[in-house]
């Protein structure tokens, strides 16, 4: 957050105000303009880090199945090489979104894709349980083929289904509007009911959060799942089904998720003896993902403008203060990094990128919500959050005529962008985003280009943009019911076999980013290199040949790799060489190797070979 007593610190720290309400010591639009340059080539970062994690042509997917989203392609210390059905959600449903808003054709073939592995993934049975009764849809992860992980593991967690729900949701409702209403009830329907019912049945039962440590009831869970629930039914209706269970269990959800607001923050685990203080970036998370663009700012769904999400922000974010040493020197109502929960000590406990992008996040679509309401009114309960960042502020309800507004808007962007220029900070120069940076140092740390990261920035920017995601219906269930009942509807399942898709019109790619992927065992100073008959392969000039990575190399997978952008249609031969310590040359065995370039809508594609 940015330093909220002086405005001159506000503008220096966070860059401009709109509107132009103050006039800083530091330029103000030399520090915007920076922020701005970078948040627009991270984002191109970003989505680039996403699409490399997805199977089976991503550059950084080998070994993942088609449609399947690695956590991350580290394999060791932590090994993040699997898929997680929450985190492939959150994924897709920010690239759902981005085609919505895009329409870019290599998007939707990866959209496809993902669903049809959806199909097929809900029906291995698992530790969890099965499709028979619905368990196993709860199952968090699998291996990066599609099979089940049997290890042991913080199991069932419950979010997954209600997520995927939503993501597949939003490319219904595109289909829908675009004249493929068959695609959307024979193929997107029967995924959807699946995990819908399952979300009906197994609501109120315990299961592990989202950081997949906690064993009870998570805010994060049970918001989502109600979402879930109320947006399901209306999808229903608009593919010609219905949802009763939705319909019935949807009222209590959110009667239940009222039990998490303590009066001054939400406690994000309930039901549970941890020990901890319950502020934990898993309910700002909550807010973003079950944000409605239309439902202004309502406390019983938790809407990010809402004055107990505002309250709840300037708690959990002021928990992390004392706790990270990059913290250190950073006065109150600043922007600061933010880590999953103050107790933290997974990875010793550290600031996350994906945590410290929603902290922004949640501002940026309270903002957005604030503005279309046309006025801000400060209670009781949002005082505090509201005079951290513009100590003046008193409650009231104060128009968008006002000068107290554009003072306390231009405030609230500030803050969010200070958020923003904490990651800025500790991004490394190539962009990449790990799954957290040292609390003392900033340097990256754990899991390497983690997707949720990546996809975390690109909500981020969506949200300070004002790119919406659709309604979801929140404004027309926020009522609470009197009384909560501790209820459930048993569900029906059946696998969804069809994953014939239209024929969409799509736009060919003139060029395709191609993955050369070889296993070769070496030893140290040793590298593998790809030469061949094109120019971008050095024309089999070995000196010009194409170094390829073994940063994921293991023992077992002694993996080389790297990617070149060829024409779409380039008919070429290659091998790959291998350069000893002291230079000397060694090539593969013959025949020389043939590639045909495809030439259809996807922007990537990927080779697998073994050292001959």
């Amino acid at each position: 957050m940015i330093s909220r007593n002086i405005f001159t610190r506000l503008c220096a720290l966070a860059l401009v105000l709109p509107l132009g309400q103050c006039i800083p010591a530091t330029p103000p639009v030399q520090k915007r303009a920076a922020l701005d340059t970078w948040i627009a080539n991270e984002n191109s970062i970003a989505l680039s880090g996403v699409l490399a994690n997805i199977g089976s042509t991503g550059a950084k997917s080998y070994g993942a199945s088609s449609g399947l989203v690695l956590a991350s392609p580290s394999k060791v210390n932590p090994n993040y090489f699997y898929t997680w059905t929450r985190d492939s959600a959150l994924v897709f449903k920010a690239l759902v979104d981005q085609f919505i808003t895009t329409q870019e054709s290599y998007l939707q073939l990866e959209i496809n894709d993902y669903i049809s592995a959806q199909a097929k993934l809900q029906t291995v049975s698992n530790p969890s349980g099965s499709l028979s009764n619905g368990a196993g849809l709860a199952e968090p992860k699998y291996m990066p083929d599609g099979t089940a992980f049997t290890g042991d593991w913080g199991r069932p967690q419950r979010d997954g289904p209600a997520l995927r729900a939503t993501a597949l949701i939003a490319y219904g409702r595109w289909l829908l509007s675009n004249g493929y209403g068959s695609a959307a009830a024979n193929i997107v329907w029967p995924i959807v009911k699946n995990d819908l019912e399952y979300v009906a049945q197994y609501w109120n039962q315990t299961g592990f959060d989202l950081w997949e440590e906690v064993n009870g009831s998570s805010f994060f869970t049970t918001a989502v799942q109600h979402r879930a629930l109320v947006e399901g039914s209306a999808f229903a209706a608009s593919v010609g089904k219905s949802c009763p269970n939705c319909d019935s269990q949807a009222p209590q959800t959110l009667c239940f998720l009222q039990r998490y607001w303590s009066g001054s923050y939400i406690i994000s685990n309930i039901n549970v003896n941890t020990g901890r203080s319950g502020k934990d970036a898993n309910s700002i998370l909550g807010s973003i993902h079950t944000f409605d663009p239309n439902a202004g700012c309502d406390d019983s769904t938790f809407q990010p403008c809402s004055p107990r999400m505002l309250a709840n922000h300037r708690v959990v974010t002021d928990s992390f203060r004392l706790v990270y040493g990059v913290n250190n020197g950073i006065s109150q109502g600043s922007a600061v990094a933010v880590g999953r929960y103050p107790e933290d000590v997974y990875f010793n406990g550290n600031p996350w990128y994906l945590c410290t992008l929603s902290a922004a996040e949640q501002l940026y679509s309270a903002l957005y919500q604030i503005n279309k309401v046309g006025s801000i009114s400060i209670t009781s309960t949002s005082l505090a959050f509201w005079q951290a960042i513009y100590p003046s502020a008193a409650t009231g309800t104060f128009s968008s005529s006002s000068s107290t507004f554009t003072s306390l808007t231009s405030a609230l962007r500030t803050y969010a962008d200070g958020y923003v220029a904490i990651v800025q900070k500790y991004t490394p120069s190539s962009g990449g985003l790990a799954e957290q940076f040292d609390k003392s140092s900033g340097g990256p740390l754990s899991a390497v280009d983690l997707t949720w990261s990546y996809a975390s920035f690109l909500t981020m920017t969506a949200a300070r943009n004002n790119v919406l995601p659709a309604s979801w219906g929140a404004g027309s269930a926020n009522q609470v019911p009197g009384v909560c009942a501790a209820s459930s509807a048993t569900g029906s399942y059946s696998p969804a076999t069809n994953t014939n898709w239209p024929n969409f019109p799509c736009t060919t790619a003139s060029t395709v980013f191609v993955t050369f992927n070889v296993l070769a065992t070496t030893s140290l100073g040793q590298n593998i290199y790809v030469v061949g008959s094109v120019a971008a392969l050095g024309s089999w000039d070995t000196t010009k040949a194409v170094k390829l990575d073994a940063g994921r190399y293991t023992d077992s997978v002694p993996l080389w790799y790297g990617t070149v952008n060829l024409a779409a249609g380039t008919v070429l031969q290659y091998k790959y060489i291998r350069k000893e310590a002291d230079g000397r040359v060694v090539w593969e065995s013959d025949p020389n190797r043939s590639y045909s370039v495809p030439t259809s809508c996807r922007r990537s594609a990927a080779i697998g070979d073994s050292w001959r």
